[in-house]
Protein backbone atom coordinates (compact mmCIF):
# COMPACT_ATOMS: atom_id res chain seq x y z
CA UNK A 1 0.00 0.00 0.00
CA UNK A 2 1.40 3.68 -1.27
CA UNK A 3 1.63 5.92 1.43
CA UNK A 4 0.37 10.03 0.18
CA UNK A 5 2.82 12.55 -0.34
CA UNK A 6 4.88 13.74 3.08
CA UNK A 7 3.70 17.07 4.27
CA UNK A 8 6.91 18.88 2.62
CA UNK A 9 5.87 17.88 -0.51
CA UNK A 10 2.10 18.85 -0.40
CA UNK A 11 3.34 22.29 1.51
CA UNK A 12 5.78 22.81 -1.50
CA UNK A 13 2.86 21.84 -4.11
CA UNK A 14 0.23 23.99 -2.35
CA UNK A 15 2.96 27.08 -1.23
CA UNK A 16 5.66 27.36 -4.61
CA UNK A 17 3.97 25.61 -7.16
CA UNK A 18 4.97 28.64 -9.97
CA UNK A 19 7.45 31.29 -9.15
CA UNK A 20 4.73 33.95 -7.99
CA UNK A 21 3.39 31.40 -5.76
CA UNK A 22 6.29 31.06 -4.09
CA UNK A 23 7.07 35.15 -4.15
CA UNK A 24 3.48 35.90 -2.23
CA UNK A 25 4.04 33.10 -0.28
CA UNK A 26 7.29 34.81 0.99
CA UNK A 27 6.11 38.16 1.29
CA UNK A 28 2.53 36.73 2.84
CA UNK A 29 4.79 34.58 5.72
CA UNK A 30 7.11 37.52 6.45
CA UNK A 31 4.14 40.02 7.03
CA UNK A 32 2.62 36.95 9.51
CA UNK A 33 6.06 37.02 11.06
CA UNK A 34 6.19 40.90 11.33
CA UNK A 35 3.18 41.09 13.11
CA UNK A 36 2.84 38.05 15.38
CA UNK A 37 6.61 39.76 16.69
CA UNK A 38 5.29 43.17 17.06
CA UNK A 39 1.84 41.85 18.79
CA UNK A 40 4.13 39.88 21.25
CA UNK A 41 6.66 42.49 22.10
CA UNK A 42 3.79 44.93 22.84
CA UNK A 43 2.04 41.99 24.91
CA UNK A 44 4.70 41.20 26.96
CA UNK A 45 6.95 44.22 27.25
CA UNK A 46 5.37 47.83 26.46
CA UNK A 47 1.68 46.81 27.55
CA UNK A 48 1.24 48.09 30.85
CA UNK A 49 -1.16 45.92 32.61
CA UNK A 50 -1.50 47.23 36.04
CA UNK A 51 -4.92 48.49 35.03
CA UNK A 52 -6.36 44.95 34.77
CA UNK A 53 -4.36 43.34 37.43
CA UNK A 54 -4.70 46.08 40.24
CA UNK A 55 -9.07 45.86 38.92
CA UNK A 56 -9.69 42.55 38.89
CA UNK A 57 -12.23 41.85 42.00
CA UNK A 58 -13.97 45.16 40.09
CA UNK A 59 -13.96 43.40 36.75
CA UNK A 60 -15.58 40.35 37.96
CA UNK A 61 -17.75 41.91 40.19
CA UNK A 62 -18.48 45.60 40.25
CA UNK A 63 -18.99 47.32 43.12
CA UNK A 64 -20.48 44.71 44.49
CA UNK A 65 -19.44 44.46 48.70
CA UNK A 66 -16.12 42.96 49.27
CA UNK A 67 -17.48 40.86 52.54
CA UNK A 68 -20.18 39.42 50.01
CA UNK A 69 -17.88 38.95 46.84
CA UNK A 70 -18.17 35.29 47.60
CA UNK A 71 -21.68 35.23 46.16
CA UNK A 72 -21.05 36.09 42.67
CA UNK A 73 -17.71 34.03 42.86
CA UNK A 74 -19.67 30.59 43.59
CA UNK A 75 -22.04 31.66 41.22
CA UNK A 76 -19.40 31.76 38.12
CA UNK A 77 -17.36 28.91 39.38
CA UNK A 78 -20.51 26.82 39.28
CA UNK A 79 -20.74 28.13 35.76
CA UNK A 80 -17.46 27.03 34.86
CA UNK A 81 -17.09 23.44 36.60
CA UNK A 82 -21.30 23.52 35.14
CA UNK A 83 -19.39 23.68 31.63
CA UNK A 84 -16.15 21.68 32.07
CA UNK A 85 -18.71 19.06 33.47
CA UNK A 86 -20.83 19.27 30.37
CA UNK A 87 -17.69 19.35 27.99
CA UNK A 88 -16.25 16.30 29.63
CA UNK A 89 -19.11 14.00 29.08
CA UNK A 90 -20.47 12.22 32.29
CA UNK A 91 -20.58 8.18 31.89
CA UNK A 92 -23.03 7.89 34.39
CA UNK A 93 -26.59 8.06 32.70
CA UNK A 94 -28.44 9.96 35.58
CA UNK A 95 -25.82 12.87 35.21
CA UNK A 96 -26.20 13.52 31.57
CA UNK A 97 -29.88 13.19 32.02
CA UNK A 98 -29.64 16.21 34.96
CA UNK A 99 -27.53 18.09 33.21
CA UNK A 100 -30.06 20.15 31.27
CA UNK A 101 -32.23 20.83 34.59
CA UNK A 102 -29.17 22.20 36.55
CA UNK A 103 -28.37 24.56 33.80
CA UNK A 104 -31.85 25.76 34.15
CA UNK A 105 -31.11 25.93 37.87
CA UNK A 106 -28.17 28.27 37.27
CA UNK A 107 -30.95 31.21 36.42
CA UNK A 108 -32.39 31.57 39.47
CA UNK A 109 -29.79 30.23 41.51
CA UNK A 110 -27.66 33.31 39.79
CA UNK A 111 -30.21 36.07 40.80
CA UNK A 112 -31.15 34.76 44.16
CA UNK A 113 -27.07 34.67 45.15
CA UNK A 114 -26.80 38.24 43.75
CA UNK A 115 -30.08 39.51 45.10
CA UNK A 116 -30.56 38.07 48.39
CA UNK A 117 -33.08 36.05 49.96
CA UNK A 118 -33.22 32.51 51.50
CA UNK A 119 -30.93 34.12 54.88
CA UNK A 120 -28.57 35.73 52.48
CA UNK A 121 -28.36 39.56 52.82
CA UNK A 122 -30.26 41.53 50.26
CA UNK A 123 -27.66 43.42 47.72
CA UNK A 124 -29.49 46.40 45.44
CA UNK A 125 -29.06 45.67 41.82
CA UNK A 126 -27.25 49.51 41.65
CA UNK A 127 -24.02 47.47 43.36
CA UNK A 128 -23.55 44.58 40.48
CA UNK A 129 -21.77 44.87 37.70
CA UNK A 130 -18.58 43.32 35.94
CA UNK A 131 -18.47 40.20 34.34
CA UNK A 132 -21.04 38.69 37.04
CA UNK A 133 -23.60 41.62 35.52
CA UNK A 134 -23.04 40.41 31.94
CA UNK A 135 -23.72 36.79 32.45
CA UNK A 136 -26.55 37.46 34.56
CA UNK A 137 -28.05 39.92 31.69
CA UNK A 138 -27.15 37.14 29.16
CA UNK A 139 -28.60 34.18 31.21
CA UNK A 140 -31.60 35.21 32.04
CA UNK A 141 -32.60 37.27 29.07
CA UNK A 142 -31.78 34.30 27.13
CA UNK A 143 -34.09 31.97 29.52
CA UNK A 144 -36.61 34.05 28.50
CA UNK A 145 -36.25 34.62 24.48
CA UNK A 146 -36.28 31.32 24.04
CA UNK A 147 -39.42 30.01 24.91
CA UNK A 148 -41.08 33.71 23.77
CA UNK A 149 -39.50 33.02 20.38
CA UNK A 150 -40.67 29.68 20.21
CA UNK A 151 -44.43 30.66 20.88
CA UNK A 152 -44.24 33.27 17.96
CA UNK A 153 -42.56 31.21 15.49
CA UNK A 154 -45.31 28.09 16.21
CA UNK A 155 -47.94 31.32 16.04
CA UNK A 156 -46.74 32.69 13.12
CA UNK A 157 -47.66 28.86 11.06
CA UNK A 158 -50.95 28.94 12.94
CA UNK A 159 -54.00 28.44 11.10
CA UNK A 160 -55.51 31.44 13.16
CA UNK A 161 -55.30 34.61 11.19
CA UNK A 162 -55.66 36.62 14.72
CA UNK A 163 -52.90 35.10 16.00
CA UNK A 164 -50.81 34.80 12.90
CA UNK A 165 -50.99 38.42 12.00
CA UNK A 166 -49.89 39.79 15.69
CA UNK A 167 -47.05 37.35 15.73
CA UNK A 168 -45.78 38.69 12.34
CA UNK A 169 -46.76 42.32 13.14
CA UNK A 170 -44.03 41.50 16.85
CA UNK A 171 -41.36 40.23 14.96
CA UNK A 172 -41.52 42.32 12.20
CA UNK A 173 -41.80 45.29 14.17
CA UNK A 174 -38.96 44.35 16.89
CA UNK A 175 -36.60 43.68 13.71
CA UNK A 176 -37.21 47.16 12.45
CA UNK A 177 -36.27 48.88 15.74
CA UNK A 178 -32.30 49.35 16.87
CA UNK A 179 -31.56 47.56 20.04
CA UNK A 180 -30.29 50.84 21.57
CA UNK A 181 -33.93 52.17 21.01
CA UNK A 182 -35.52 49.03 22.50
CA UNK A 183 -33.21 49.62 25.52
CA UNK A 184 -33.44 53.53 25.96
CA UNK A 185 -37.36 52.48 25.82
CA UNK A 186 -36.89 50.09 28.42
CA UNK A 187 -34.61 51.90 30.72
CA UNK A 188 -36.13 56.07 30.45
CA UNK A 189 -39.30 55.58 29.17
CA UNK A 190 -41.17 52.87 30.59
CA UNK A 191 -41.21 54.53 34.30
CA UNK A 192 -42.64 57.36 32.71
CA UNK A 193 -45.62 55.60 32.37
CA UNK A 194 -46.01 53.52 35.54
CA UNK A 195 -47.62 54.74 38.79
CA UNK A 196 -45.03 57.15 41.26
CA UNK A 197 -45.39 54.34 43.70
CA UNK A 198 -44.40 51.69 41.54
CA UNK A 199 -40.67 51.32 40.58
CA UNK A 200 -39.11 48.29 37.88
CA UNK A 201 -35.53 47.26 39.29
CA UNK A 202 -33.36 48.50 36.38
CA UNK A 203 -31.92 45.26 35.81
CA UNK A 204 -35.33 43.95 35.04
CA UNK A 205 -35.86 46.41 33.08
CA UNK A 206 -32.98 45.28 30.54
CA UNK A 207 -33.55 41.72 31.00
CA UNK A 208 -36.94 42.34 29.65
CA UNK A 209 -35.81 44.68 26.79
CA UNK A 210 -33.03 42.21 25.74
CA UNK A 211 -35.46 39.34 25.73
CA UNK A 212 -38.15 40.94 24.12
CA UNK A 213 -35.53 41.81 20.77
CA UNK A 214 -34.04 38.56 20.73
CA UNK A 215 -37.52 36.76 20.74
CA UNK A 216 -38.05 37.88 17.53
CA UNK A 217 -34.77 36.62 16.10
CA UNK A 218 -34.97 33.55 17.27
CA UNK A 219 -38.81 33.22 16.24
CA UNK A 220 -37.72 33.41 12.61
CA UNK A 221 -34.44 31.07 13.47
CA UNK A 222 -37.20 28.52 15.02
CA UNK A 223 -39.63 29.37 11.91
CA UNK A 224 -36.69 27.99 9.52
CA UNK A 225 -35.85 25.08 11.11
CA UNK A 226 -39.48 24.04 11.30
CA UNK A 227 -40.39 25.03 7.57
CA UNK A 228 -37.19 22.49 6.87
CA UNK A 229 -38.62 19.71 8.50
CA UNK A 230 -40.72 17.28 5.52
CA UNK A 231 -44.51 17.31 5.11
CA UNK A 232 -44.31 13.39 5.40
CA UNK A 233 -43.17 13.91 9.31
CA UNK A 234 -46.41 15.79 10.11
CA UNK A 235 -48.71 13.09 7.88
CA UNK A 236 -46.57 9.98 9.57
CA UNK A 237 -47.18 11.79 13.37
CA UNK A 238 -51.24 12.05 12.48
CA UNK A 239 -51.56 8.45 11.28
CA UNK A 240 -50.09 7.14 14.08
CA UNK A 241 -52.85 8.75 16.10
CA UNK A 242 -50.38 11.68 17.99
CA UNK A 243 -53.10 14.84 18.33
CA UNK A 244 -51.70 18.23 17.15
CA UNK A 245 -50.52 19.13 20.24
CA UNK A 246 -48.74 15.75 20.71
CA UNK A 247 -47.41 15.95 17.47
CA UNK A 248 -45.22 19.56 17.92
CA UNK A 249 -44.41 18.46 21.14
CA UNK A 250 -42.44 15.16 20.05
CA UNK A 251 -42.27 14.85 16.35
CA UNK A 252 -42.30 18.20 15.10
CA UNK A 253 -40.40 20.53 18.20
CA UNK A 254 -37.29 18.85 18.35
CA UNK A 255 -36.22 18.16 14.84
CA UNK A 256 -37.10 22.32 14.21
CA UNK A 257 -34.71 23.09 17.21
CA UNK A 258 -31.86 20.62 16.38
CA UNK A 259 -32.07 22.43 13.05
CA UNK A 260 -32.21 25.98 14.07
CA UNK A 261 -29.09 25.03 16.97
CA UNK A 262 -26.51 26.48 14.98
CA UNK A 263 -28.25 29.67 14.58
CA UNK A 264 -29.49 29.84 17.83
CA UNK A 265 -25.98 30.04 19.13
CA UNK A 266 -25.35 32.40 16.97
CA UNK A 267 -28.10 34.78 18.50
CA UNK A 268 -27.16 33.27 21.72
CA UNK A 269 -22.76 35.04 21.78
CA UNK A 270 -24.66 38.33 19.79
CA UNK A 271 -26.86 38.49 22.82
CA UNK A 272 -23.87 38.30 25.15
CA UNK A 273 -21.76 41.34 23.08
CA UNK A 274 -25.36 43.14 23.11
CA UNK A 275 -24.82 43.30 26.70
CA UNK A 276 -22.31 46.14 26.34
CA UNK A 277 -24.70 48.75 25.26
CA UNK A 278 -25.86 48.81 29.01
CA UNK A 279 -22.51 50.45 29.49
CA UNK A 280 -24.53 53.28 27.92
CA UNK A 281 -27.60 53.51 29.93
CA UNK A 282 -25.64 53.60 33.16
CA UNK A 283 -25.19 49.80 34.09
CA UNK A 284 -21.72 48.93 34.70
CA UNK A 285 -21.10 45.81 33.13
CA UNK A 286 -17.82 44.46 31.59
CA UNK A 287 -17.44 47.60 29.34
CA UNK A 288 -18.96 50.01 32.06
CA UNK A 289 -16.48 49.04 34.53
CA UNK A 290 -13.76 49.85 31.56
CA UNK A 291 -14.86 53.11 31.37
CA UNK A 292 -15.29 54.15 34.44
CA UNK A 293 -11.39 52.60 34.81
CA UNK A 294 -10.29 54.84 31.67
CA UNK A 295 -11.84 58.10 33.38
CA UNK A 296 -9.57 57.66 36.27
CA UNK A 297 -6.36 59.73 36.29
CA UNK A 298 -3.85 56.75 37.24
CA UNK A 299 -4.77 54.72 33.97
CA UNK A 300 -5.90 57.60 31.13
CA UNK A 301 -4.79 56.17 28.06
CA UNK A 302 -4.68 52.67 28.32
CA UNK A 303 -7.52 51.99 26.20
CA UNK A 304 -5.37 49.28 24.45
CA UNK A 305 -4.55 47.32 27.35
CA UNK A 306 -8.29 47.85 28.65
CA UNK A 307 -10.11 46.61 25.19
CA UNK A 308 -7.65 43.88 24.37
CA UNK A 309 -8.49 42.99 27.80
CA UNK A 310 -12.51 42.94 27.13
CA UNK A 311 -11.71 41.37 23.75
CA UNK A 312 -9.90 38.12 25.43
CA UNK A 313 -12.95 38.39 27.79
CA UNK A 314 -15.37 38.19 25.29
CA UNK A 315 -13.50 35.76 23.35
CA UNK A 316 -13.21 33.48 25.78
CA UNK A 317 -16.60 33.07 27.09
CA UNK A 318 -17.80 33.22 23.43
CA UNK A 319 -15.30 30.25 22.62
CA UNK A 320 -17.23 28.24 25.81
CA UNK A 321 -20.48 28.82 24.43
CA UNK A 322 -19.69 27.69 21.16
CA UNK A 323 -18.37 24.77 22.52
CA UNK A 324 -21.24 24.10 24.70
CA UNK A 325 -23.66 24.27 21.66
CA UNK A 326 -21.14 21.91 19.38
CA UNK A 327 -21.39 19.55 21.97
CA UNK A 328 -25.32 19.74 22.19
CA UNK A 329 -25.25 19.50 18.58
CA UNK A 330 -23.41 16.20 18.78
CA UNK A 331 -25.32 15.25 21.20
CA UNK A 332 -28.73 15.71 19.24
CA UNK A 333 -27.02 14.61 16.20
CA UNK A 334 -29.50 11.69 14.19
CA UNK A 335 -26.38 9.14 13.84
CA UNK A 336 -25.63 9.58 17.50
CA UNK A 337 -28.82 8.75 18.33
CA UNK A 338 -29.24 5.86 16.37
CA UNK A 339 -25.99 4.45 17.85
CA UNK A 340 -26.26 4.71 21.25
CA UNK A 341 -29.98 3.39 20.96
CA UNK A 342 -27.67 -0.05 19.19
Amino acid sequence: MQSGPSPFKRLKRHLLATPLDGLMSVLLLALLGWVATTTLHWLFVDADWQVVSQNLPLYAFGSYPPHQRWRPFLWIALLIGLTFLTLLGPRRGWIRKALPLVWIAMVPCGVVLLAGGLGLLPIPSHAWGGLTLTLLLTACSGALALPLGILLALGRQTRLAVIQRSCSVYIDVMRAVPLIAVLFFGQLLIPLFLPMHLEVNRVLRAVLAFALFAAAYIAEDVRGGLQAIPRTQREAAAVLGLSPKQMIQLVVLPQALRTALPALTNQAVGLLQNTSLMAILGLVELLGISRSLLANPDFIGRYLEVYVWLAGVYWLVCTAMALLARHLEHQLSPTRSATSKR
